[in-house]
């Protein structure tokens, strides 16, 4: 099991996090780091997977409305309540302007250590 490199960072609160493919609702984003993103689902979602995920923002960031990026998923848990799933994603494809915005996003709307 891979141990994580960087700090965890809790939100203050989760935004939505869609499929590009099918334009459905995957989760909210429960973690956030310059690596991956934790999604909180009401479904189990398939490890090993890619996929192509948008984020949503509350507010502009970094000149934009959302984060576009593709990512597998690496791990999957029960949440902490029963009725939602935990999942783990590890950016494999993101540009540096939505990296900027992930970096943005951790210093202005997470919750302080």
């Amino acid at each position: 099991m891979e141990r994580r490199k960087l700090k965890r960072r809790h939100l203050i609160y989760y935004l939505r996090v869609y499929d590009r493919t099918t334009g459905q609702l995957l989760g909210r984003l429960g973690d956030l780091t310059t690596d991956g993103v934790m999604l909180i689902s009401e479904e189990p979602i398939e490890i090993r997977k890619t996929f192509h995920l948008r984020i949503d923002l509350p507010e502009q960031i970094e000149g934009r409305r959302e984060i576009t990026f593709e990512a597998i998923s690496r791990w999957a848990s029960k949440d902490i309540n029963p009725n939602f799933h935990d999942t783990g994603f590890q950016f494999s494809v993101i540009s540096r302007d939505d990296l900027d915005a992930v970096i943005e996003l951790i210093e202005e709307l997470l919750l302080p250590d």
